[in-house]
């Protein structure tokens, strides 16, 4: 099987911490020149630094906040400019808020539709004719289970999730004659800061433990535990290679079971 991205360039995004962090060091291990995406430039100084070197990778990060999808698009296009094609592209972004979506205030799908589906077209927009003409290209979107099952309490998110969900598959059908693959990966419950956050707030609100939030949540999962952010990005990465050239237009859960629908 190869899954060798030697003299391939990816770019990761929201890759200072959970799972982007984790994809980024896959792919880097993997051999991939990875450049990562985050607003906080000291940490992504950091993840830089931690990233493998197999012996031919320049790595390197955009500093940009997707609340300004327009300074995204000017510093993404600079820089295919000045160091080349991107090959692989992973869109990931965390999640909006939690709460229910009928007490969402319309700034907030507007915020969320902004920092996932609008920042993630425009990374393609500026990513597709490398891939064109490099004669490689994956994109590939950390999204949610919600685009299969909606999830209780995370009205906003379900929503945009599911408009990337369908963004992605008309990408696929409209890029496969590219030879592009389009596919989108969706994480389940992991062991993420926002999954804490997420436990914490349920717990606040229910006025139960956090402990009994976790019970409760993992009574839902098969496999009886949360997914490590690694198990995700093996998913991402093997999407990624080239032994997955002939998958494309898909939604693949990595949720141990958790998803009720096949």
């Amino acid at each position: 099987m190869n899954l060798d991205l030697h003299n391939k360039r990816a770019i990761v995004c929201g890759s200072t911490q959970g799972i982007g962090k984790a994809v980024a060091m896959e792919l880097a291990q993997m051999g991939a020149h990875v450049t990562l995406i985050a607003r906080n430039e000291t940490s992504l100084k950091q993840v830089k630094s931690e990233l493998p070197d197999t012996g031919s990778q320049l790595h390197s990060y955009l500093c940009v906040d997707f609340n300004n999808p327009e300074q995204l698009r000017e510093l993404v296009t600079q820089f295919i400019q000045r160091t080349g094609p991107v090959n692989i592209l992973v869109n990931n972004t965390g999640g909006p808020p939690a709460g229910p979506i009928l007490n969402a205030k319309a700034e907030e799908f507007l915020s969320a539709f902004n920092n996932h589906l609008i920042c993630n077209h425009i990374l393609v927009q500026a990513c597709a004719d490398g891939m064109k003409n490099s004669g490689y290209g994956r994109i590939i979107n950390v999204i949610s289970t919600s685009v299969k099952q909606a999830l209780p309490n995370l009205g906003v998110s379900n929503t945009i999730r599911a408009a990337v969900g369908n963004w992605a598959k008309t990408l696929a059908n409209e890029l496969g004659k590219s030879g592009i693959t389009v596919n989108n990966v969706l994480p389940g419950a992991t062991s993420t800061q926002r999954l804490s956050t997420i436990i914490e707030n349920k717990a606040l609100k229910t006025n139960v433990k956090n402990d009994d939030v976790k019970k409760e949540m993992l009574h839902e999962i098969p496999l009886g535990r949360f997914a490590e952010a690694a198990e995700i990005a093996s998913a991402v990465a093997f999407l990624a290679s080239p032994a997955a050239a002939y998958i494309n237009g898909i939604n693949l859960p990595v949720d141990g079971g958790r998803t009720s629908s096949l």
